[in-house]
């Protein structure tokens, strides 16, 4: 395996660091990282702590992190073996924004890391008034959690606290997600990024739960997963139609008339999938926030090449080491070349295809 370090250079991470727009945004992005760190506890040495809580949570912890390095093949470092005690279910608010009448995100490029569709912030404040001058410009924008983040294995990164309170396979997916970053990251493609540490979320994820010989945690991942693809495929189908008014040229009263009633559909057709599970109100913290294309742009980042990633691990046969050296090769090409090459990289084989139990996508949902 290369070493991840080499291709990122000495950058925190995407969702860290930002371009040459001042000095205050990079004060508030290292001093928040090092108050993070400085506050982590290793979880070997809590669960020797009498007074510990949440010691199973803890203890499983471990044993994903373990599952991770012996059976997926992921970094063997430190990374996700302490814990930051904070309830709060973000660590970083992550900004994103796009035109009024388009669902192309505005980006911003990193020094060595390359440009993302997306700014962080340790504070939602800051996240918020950031947020607050970009929709003062006429943008759509949306300000989101992000429960963890990966330094690309240049620090050992922590699970913050309040992910202790989240499923089973919720935790292991999002430890999962974010020691694939470490282990192939291609700079300036958060696509591309996102959807690879989703591929190995999701097939981690089914692969534990088999491990662990635990037919009830499968019957909830399986619910779970295809509660959650249900949901991204309807948000998905609503970006198609929104992509379509914005290519047609109309007015802007026409084209904004349109988009509102395509949001009003989708709150609709929520209604209607939210009643097939029997009034479950699993999305319902999403659709409670105002609809925009910002919101949407963001699911795009981790969904839109999920498919040929899949395809791409059932074409190697399941074999980890082998999809991630594909991977690396890919990442390792200029940007304009990677997605064509992802796309012819693999022709599925079905005598090589596997169940892995449901799919996942991305846990923020």
């Amino acid at each position: 395996m290369r070493n991840p370090r080499a291709r990122s250079g000495v950058a925190l991470a995407a969702v860290v660091l930002a371009g040459c727009e001042g000095v205050g945004y990079y004060g508030q992005a290292v001093q928040g990282h090092l108050s993070l760190m400085a506050s982590r506890q290793p979880i070997d040495v809590l669960l020797t702590d009498p007074a510990t809580s949440s010691r199973d949570q803890l203890a499983l912890v471990l044993e994903i992190r373990d599952f991770a390095t012996d059976a997926l093949a992921l970094p063997d470092n430190r990374s996700y073996r302490s814990v930051v005690p904070t309830t709060d279910d973000a660590v970083v608010w992550s900004v994103v924004a796009t035109p009024r009448y388009s669902l192309e995100p505005r980006t911003w490029c990193f020094p060595l890391v390359g440009c993302t569709s997306y700014r962080g912030y340790f504070a939602r404040a800051e996240a918020d008034a950031y947020a607050g001058t970009l929709a003062a410009e006429g943008l759509d924008v949306t300000v989101d959690p992000v429960p963890a983040y990966s330094t690309l294995g240049w620090f050992d990164d922590p699970l913050p606290g309040g992910v202790l309170r989240w499923p089973d396979h919720d935790v292991a997916a999002i430890v999962f997600h974010e020691l694939a970053h470490q282990r192939v990251y291609a700079q300036g493609d958060s696509a591309f990024n996102e959807a690879f540490a989703t591929a190995v979320a999701e097939e981690g994820v089914a692969r534990w739960l088999t491990q662990r010989g635990d037919p009830q945690g499968v019957v909830r991942w399986r619910q779970a997963q295809e509660r959650r693809l249900a949901f991204v495929d309807l948000l998905l189908g609503t970006r198609a139609a929104l992509v379509e008014l914005y290519a047609a040229g109309l007015p802007e009263p026409a084209m904004q008339a349109g988009k509102e009633r395509l949001f009003d559909e989708l709150r609709g057709r929520y209604a209607e999938l939210k009643a097939s599970w029997g009034g479950a109100p699993a999305f319902d913290h999403w659709m409670a926030r105002p609809l925009n294309n910002a919101r949407l742009a963001a699911i795009a980042t981790y969904r839109e090449q999920l498919p040929a990633f899949r395809q791409l691990l059932q074409c190697v046969g399941g074999d980890l080491p082998a999809f991630y050296d594909a991977v690396e090769q890919l990442a390792e090409l200029p940007q304009g070349e990677r997605d064509p090459a992802l796309g012819r990289s693999c022709r599925r084989r079905p005598e090589l295809a596997h169940d892995p139990l449901g799919h996942a996508v991305n846990t923020s949902l």
